[in-house]
């Protein structure tokens, strides 16, 4: 269920933040046949709040808007690592759980999840510049500083900035399958499973807590990346048909097999060019693309640039050791 969505904000919130929350959940697209959302901003400290940009926000609606939501997101703000939070607040938030609806936090929002108490015991994330007060903080959290969001049920979190986009779509898509996502995603001008966290820094582009019949097939894919592997042989490696396997991995992954395994490839390469001093055609290699001119091929094709430009950006000129 994703048809009541509710803003909580506070005091000096993120403008960005609040705006990605906004635009995913809080537009009419009926006219594209997309479900409508019934969507609120809530203020938890009174009817005007500062934003840190320096303008202010206004809303009618008080914490009792939270009652009816099936999620309540939290975009960040200034502070928030070392704030403190009103009880009712907090109280709202718990209730919100524990009545069976999902909470959501963008950035440090992480924060405010923590301090109600949601984050003990469960996986979580921030951005990775917050990850580790985060986890001194609130030690009963498992803190994954390297990855754009964490699913673990009731609580999803997100890390910094645009990774809201991807956890707020991940929702969607959940809710309303990958067609409705996919549209969304379209009239933002972004990816519905964007490659990256700060895009180029992180080594999973998605998590697999919903891949209940796929997720052992991608850890195996996840090892196996510089083999030759055919729908068939995945398939097999699944226990299920073929058609059945394509079936499900789309329905899990919103993705082909094909489109999965060239995104992990390039993730992988993204991550030799930033840490290793590998030549391109054994970057090329160790990927699967085969030699050095496939590799240019695809990761200018995915990233708009070349392995060489790539590995200027992170590098240096002495990271370069041989022309892709």
């Amino acid at each position: 269920m994703l048809k009541n969505v509710a803003v909580l904000l506070l005091d000096e919130v993120h403008p960005f933040e609040l705006g990605v929350l906004c635009e995913v959940f809080g537009l009419d697209r009926s006219d594209e046949g997309l479900p409508v959302t019934d969507f609120a901003v809530v203020s938890a400290e009174g009817p005007v709040l500062r934003t840190h940009a320096g303008f202010t926000i206004s809303t009618p609606h008080g914490l009792d808007r939270l009652e009816e939501a099936d999620l309540v997101a939290v975009p960040a703000g200034s502070h928030f690592m070392e704030r403190t939070y009103p009880e009712e607040v907090l109280d709202a938030l718990r209730r919100t759980v524990e009545r069976g609806a999902r909470v959501l936090s963008v950035c440090s929002g992480a924060y405010v999840l923590g301090a109600a108490g949601l984050l003990d015991g469960r996986r979580c994330t921030t951005h990775w510049r917050h990850a580790e007060e985060l986890a001194r903080r609130f030690p009963e959290a498992r803190v994954e500083p390297d990855v754009l969001y964490v699913d673990d049920g009731a609580v999803i979190t997100s890390a910094g900035t645009a990774a809201g986009i991807d956890a707020a779509l991940h929702l969607v898509r959940q809710a309303h399958g990958p067609a409705v996502a996919n549209t969304i995603a379209r009239r933002m001008v972004v990816p519905p499973h964007r490659d990256g966290g700060q895009a180029q820094y992180i080594k999973r582009p998605l998590p697999r807590t919903r891949c209940d019949t796929v997720g052992d097939t991608l850890a195996w894919m996840e090892r196996h990346l510089d083999q030759e592997m055919s729908v068939e042989q995945l398939a097999a490696q699944a226990h299920m048909s073929p058609r059945t396997f394509a079936r499900r991995f789309q329905q899990e992954t919103g993705t082909t097999p094909y489109r999965w395994l060239l995104r992990q490839r390039v993730l992988l390469a993204q991550h030799l060019l930033e840490t290793s001093e590998e030549t391109m055609d054994t970057i090329a290699g160790r990927t699967g693309f085969g030699n050095a001119a496939a590799l240019r091929h695809q990761f200018v094709r995915s990233l708009g640039t070349t392995p060489n430009a790539y590995r200027r950006t992170f590098r240096g000129p002495a990271g370069i050791t041989e022309a892709a």
